[in-house]
């Protein structure tokens, strides 16, 4: 292997990392172009609930995401294979949560352990995905919490993501 190879095999994995990284926190956000940013339109995607192509998947995995108050995804750094020089397998395991407002005035949801199965093609000099399939090992309910607000003693900022736009949302 070449060094020039083994560059381009860096320059690819970061890239794909980069969509990962973009696909979280583009959920979080509730930015829906960013999160359509991630998929070739013609993505195969099966989540189970959902078996169609990206295009229609963003719009209906939004308005999930729309329904939580505070969401977090939390991935592991990837497995990545390449190829070739357009194609990669990676796989990336997962934590989701989401949480909504009770009546009680806490936050009350689910803690999800999973795994996406990805294919990355590469078309027009850029990283997306082409295929996912999404598997869920598990889940677990999070009780409701208490607000969390915070103290005057150690007032840190707390968000709820309520919609798109979000002031402290920096497109990176």
């Amino acid at each position: 292997m070449s060094a020039a190879t083994s560059l381009e095999d860096l320059l690819a994995k970061d890239a794909i990392i980069d969509v990962l990284t973009r696909y979280s926190r583009t959920l979080d956000w509730l930015d829906e172009d960013g999160q359509a940013s991630c998929y070739w339109p013609d993505a195969a995607i099966d989540y189970g609930f959902f078996k169609g192509t990206a295009a229609d998947f963003v719009p209906v995995v939004m308005a999930i995401e729309r329904q939580s108050a505070r969401r977090w995804h939390f991935l592991n750094p990837p497995a990545i294979r390449l190829v070739d020089a357009s194609h990669a397998e990676v796989e990336t395991y997962g934590l989701t949560a989401g949480a909504r407002r009770t009546e009680a005035g806490g936050y009350a949801g689910t803690l999800y352990g999973g795994r996406y199965l990805d294919a990355f093609a590469k078309r027009g000099g850029e990283w997306r995905i082409s295929r996912r399939d999404y598997v869920l090992d598990w889940s677990h309910p999070i009780p409701d919490q208490p607000v969390f607000d915070p103290g005057a003693a150690f007032p840190l900022p707390i968000l709820e993501v309520l919609q798109g736009g979000h002031e402290k949302y920096r497109k990176l």
